[in-house]
């Protein structure tokens, strides 16, 4: 038993002729009578009476029509619902990316997102830069979301966010009243710093770059736990500018220049270069990047060579 089977059985119980079935069907006629023919066998019952110039349901064709209508209006909603999934692509995707980012960049984002495409469920995963690669290669996650740059051969790598390191301070604290502040100046304050990652990276290597010692006040794991400490007086740090924007316009924190101290931090959305992407996957690169991401690469191997 096929659909069109059922198409053409119940044609003709509209019709109640095998002829203007036939025409209604873009077939003959005999095709009309053999596909009838064919469901009857494979049912084992009689369907359909035919004489005196009319085809009438048996007993058994009555019992069936609503099953093959049934059938038939399924089929129709499956169609439509997979070709709704090529207009509006739905599915589940997941990001990792460490706390600062999902707390102060994500969320934008998947809003923009969300409206423009509802079908499609968001998980974040909230790991370190060294676990998020992890996360990716292993192919755990679809896209991960870490500071630049990175190197690793078997990740494609786009940018998606662009920021700065800033000396953030509370409101009010002296650096704020030194015209010309150096790291010399701040390095007379005790330092928050986070335990480890690549923003720790960047601060060890600006301080050894100056060869300006600092004193690290406390390390911390938290990028939100840090901004508190110095929101309650235990130290200053460099976060992100988007991390401090709340605070800074609210006027309980405030940002030092530091003279000839400039530190870009820039977000890379990271995918594995040899996997093609899912459906919901190329509709979020594309939103995110506003480009399409190029094919899978094959020559990029799981040893990284």
């Amino acid at each position: 038993m096929d659909m069109d089977q059922l198409k053409t059985f119940l044609e003709v119980s509209r019709q109640k002729s095998f002829s203007r079935a036939a025409e209604k069907l873009h077939v003959t006629q005999p095709s009309v009578s053999a596909q009838i023919r064919s469901l009857e066998t494979y049912l084992g019952y009689r369907l359909m009476e035919r004489g005196g110039g009319k085809v009438t349901l048996t007993a058994a064709g009555r019992v069936f029509e609503p099953f093959a209508e049934d059938c038939l209006s399924r089929l129709k909603h499956v169609s439509l619902m997979l070709a709704d999934t090529e207009r509006l692509p739905r599915g589940t995707l997941t990001v990792s990316a460490n706390d600062s980012t999902a707390l102060y960049v994500l969320p934008l984002l998947i809003s923009k997102f969300k409206k423009q495409y509802p079908r499609v469920a968001l998980n974040i995963v909230r790991a370190e830069r060294s676990k998020t690669l992890e996360l990716v290669l292993d192919r755990e996650v679809e896209f991960g979301i870490v500071s630049l740059p990175v190197k690793d051969p078997r990740l494609h790598v786009e940018i998606i966010h662009e920021d700065n390191l800033v000396l953030v301070v509370p409101a009010g604290h002296p650096l704020t009243l030194v015209k010309c502040a150096t790291l010399s100046d701040a390095a007379k304050f005790g330092f928050l710093v986070p335990k480890e990652g690549r923003r720790r990276e960047l601060i060890d290597h600006l301080f050894v770059q100056n060869k300006t010692a600092r004193r690290i006040a406390m390390e911390v794991d938290s990028s939100e736990l840090l901004k508190r400490l110095i929101l309650a007086g235990l130290g200053i740090s460099f976060l992100p500018r988007i991390n401090v924007i709340d605070e800074l316009n609210q006027g309980r924190l405030q940002t030092v220049a530091i003279k000839d101290v400039n530190i870009p931090r820039n977000l890379g959305l990271i995918s594995r270069r040899d996997m093609p992407l899912t459906r919901a996957g190329n509709t979020f690169f594309t939103f995110a990047i506003g480009s399409v991401r190029p094919s899978p690469d094959p020559e990029a191997h799981d040893d990284g060579q």
